[in-house]
């Protein structure tokens, strides 16, 4: 198998095997590390091997761009070193000034440097309500609508295709970071958005050793040549080591994603009956007000995010989380194992997070011993 091949292969056969591609001279099954930093010109002083020095294209990245690219039915992939990198990096290709519309509700750091760091006119909406995004965009004006969906930590659900409609008809652009969807479940690219982001250290590496950032394109066009040109010259880019430590990792995207959304619904369900819980938060309940968009755009599974408010208060949640001994209590999401997390004390003032609210980022343990744990903890 190799990405060359007309044959119509799952994506968790392309995830698995990594698009199958064999180092030519060895044939080996897992191909080489490349470490050097610069590549030899030919006598005639061109470059025919199409490298010259690894901050441009290092040959380290062109396995897990591709099994990225073909998983999210994209174009072409761009790997970059954090989540962060790959986002920022997206809105450097704007002018200061131009308006960008983002919710209220997403990734806390990228948040905080679109409204203080980034140059650029930022409106934070409830991006659930269609109608919110219609009356923030200036047709003209707008460059940028940016979308996370599930958004962190609420997991408001946004309908990509009502929003691509709705940025597309005022002349924006549209990215969507799906870091918690993964290609497992959604793929913007077939809704029409423009971009899609994640962040690698995520589902997509999964074993909580890697921080990686990625952007995918619908198109190689001339705003992807402008992204290419800017990780190149600011430097943002990811090492050879974690590039093969990320494709290894999404070798296993497809079991883990779904065995961890399987434990996230289960333990959703139970813990909505917890006496100790007032609300639980995930897409996959019925009464979620996202929840009839999430069924229609994310195949097979609503993810493995969720949070639960509880029963006392900022004072109480604090308390049970530090009861818990499965669960670590450590900030990220997207690993093999649990990790649980009070968000408002990590975002601060200002945050949109309630302050009873605890973070869970449901690993592929056994599901008794998640829900036992929770349930001592929560007493």
């Amino acid at each position: 198998m190799n990405d060359k091949q007309s044959v119509a292969y799952h994506p968790d056969t392309i995830a698995a095997q990594a698009l199958g591609w064999v180092d030519r001279e060895t044939r080996a099954v897992v191909p080489p590390l490349h470490v050097s930093s610069t590549f030899e010109r030919d006598a005639d002083n061109l470059y025919r091997s199409g490298r010259n020095y690894a901050r441009a294209d290092n040959p380290s990245f062109d396995q897990p761009e591709a099994v990225l690219a073909k998983l999210e039915n994209g174009a072409a992939a761009m790997l970059f070193a954090s989540g962060m990198a790959a986002a920022t990096c997206a809105f450097q290709t704007l002018s200061p000034g131009d308006h960008v519309v983002a919710p209220k509700v997403m990734y806390w750091a990228l948040r905080h440097w679109l409204a203080n760091e980034s140059h650029l006119g930022v409106d934070f909406i409830d991006m659930s309500d269609s109608d919110a995004l219609a009356r923030a965009l200036i047709p003209g004006k707008t460059k940028m609508v940016w979308v996370e969906t599930p958004a962190n930590p609420l997991w408001d659900i946004t309908d990509i295709e009502a929003a691509v409609a709705l940025a597309h008809r005022a002349g924006a652009r549209i990215a969507v970071d799906s870091t918690v969807a993964t290609p497992v479940f959604t793929r913007p690219l077939e809704l029409g958005a423009d971009l899609v982001m994640h962040s690698a250290t995520k589902y997509l590496n999964g074993h909580s050793d890697v921080v990686a950032g990625a952007l995918v394109t619908r198109e190689v066009d001339a705003d992807w040549q402008k992204l290419k040109s800017l990780r190149a010259h600011l430097g943002g880019i990811l090492g050879s080591f974690e590039s093969f430590l990320l494709t290894r990792g999404m070798r296993t995207l497809f079991p883990r994603v779904r065995l961890a959304a399987a434990n996230a619904r289960d333990l959703a369900n139970r813990l909505a009956a917890h006496p100790n819980i007032s609300r639980v938060l995930y897409p996959g309940l019925a009464d979620f007000p996202g929840h009839a968009v999430a069924a229609l755009q994310m195949k097979g599974g609503f993810g493995a995010m969720l949070s639960i408010r509880v029963a006392g208060g900022e004072t109480a949640a604090i308390e049970s989380a530090a009861r818990l001994h499965v669960w670590k209590r450590a900030t990220s999401l997207g690993g093999v194992e649990s990790l649980v997390e009070h968000r408002a004390s990590v975002e601060g003032p200002g945050t949109p997070c309630p302050r009873d609210l605890l973070r869970l980022s449901v690993g592929i343990e056994n599901i008794e011993d998640l829900y036992g744990d929770l349930a001592q903890a929560l007493g």
